[in-house]
């Protein structure tokens, strides 16, 4: 495998490179100034490795019917890890991909391409901007939109208030989710902003994760499930079944527990998601 020499991203002057996994054959991870953002099996894009990327995985496995195709909306695309995910177990699905870096999605394309078969079409710009002009034919449409959007280990605020999740929302397929990466630490503040906010606008709410990041004791990733549509997610008890673990899941009266306290953030009140410890990354 020939990995290329990292490169400067020129919009934001973050550093990205790939390295080779040493213990997966075939894989290679994403790093934006040293912190992961992407890990791929390109002998098996249908391997997920990160654990929220894997839940959200499932989120995908999930919400259709097995091997049937898919509109798919991601924003934030790094090194495309689920939409080449999705192109693997659900062959010709349609795929809309937001990226802010144009230099990291030629980056990425140049060193390790896309499936040449794959309907995967990219849009550069800022996920909120771009999602504002979406064309029409996507309104009502998305069975699935995956926010995973950060600037180097945040997520930035303005991807995070009712104003923006209040236009994801006319893009949903009746009985579609979305699956929004939310990385928080002890107490989950961040999180619990997040799920008052998403509670504020949409009838049926979820979050999972590992469990002790779930209990607020450590730094980690939150994977947060909104649509609505309560009726349509008879699957959701089985989306802690397919790993990884150990898990926890929360939603309903136990939702309304966790959020207890938290309001809903707008334009005004949003803040950036909290910076995570370094020794996070640190490789061992």
């Amino acid at each position: 495998m020939i990995i290329p020499p990292p490169r400067t991203l020129t919009g934001s002057g973050h550093l990205a490179e790939f390295e080779e996994d040493k213990y997966v054959q075939g894989a290679v991870q994403l790093l934006i100034d040293g912190t992961p953002q992407s890990h791929v099996n390109l002998d098996d894009p249908s391997d997920l490795f990160f654990e929220y990327v894997r839940r959200i995985g499932h989120v995908i496995d999930l919400v259709r019917p097995e091997r049937e195709p898919i509109t798919a909306l991601h924003l934030g695309g790094g090194a495309f890890t689920l939409p080449r995910y999705v192109e693997a177990t659900r062959p010709g699905s349609s795929q809309q991909v937001i990226e802010l870096e144009g230099d990291l999605v030629d980056y990425v394309r140049e060193s390790f391409p896309l499936p040449k078969r794959a309907q995967i079409r990219v849009r550069r710009g800022d996920a909120r901007e771009v999602v504002a002009k979406l064309p029409a034919g996507l309104h009502g449409a998305c069975d699935v939109i995956v926010v995973d959007v950060f600037a180097g280990a945040r997520t930035p605020a303005h991807v995070t208030s009712l104003e923006f999740y209040r236009m994801l929302a006319p893009l949903l397929a009746p009985g579609g989710v979305i699956a929004i990466n939310v990385a928080d630490g002890p107490g989950l503040p961040f999180v619990r902003g997040q799920l008052a906010t998403l509670s504020a606008l949409f009838p049926a709410v979820a979050a999972v994760a590992e469990a002790q990041v779930l209990k607020g004791r450590r730094f980690g990733n939150v994977v947060i499930v909104a649509g609505q549509d309560p009726d349509a997610w008879d699957w959701l008890p089985r989306l802690l079944a397919g790993g990884p673990h150990p898990a926890r899941m929360v939603e309903g009266a136990e939702l309304r527990t966790l959020i207890a306290g938290a309001k809903p953030v707008n334009d005004e009140t949003a803040t950036a998601s909290p910076e995570p410890a370094r020794r996070i990354f640190e490789k061992r």
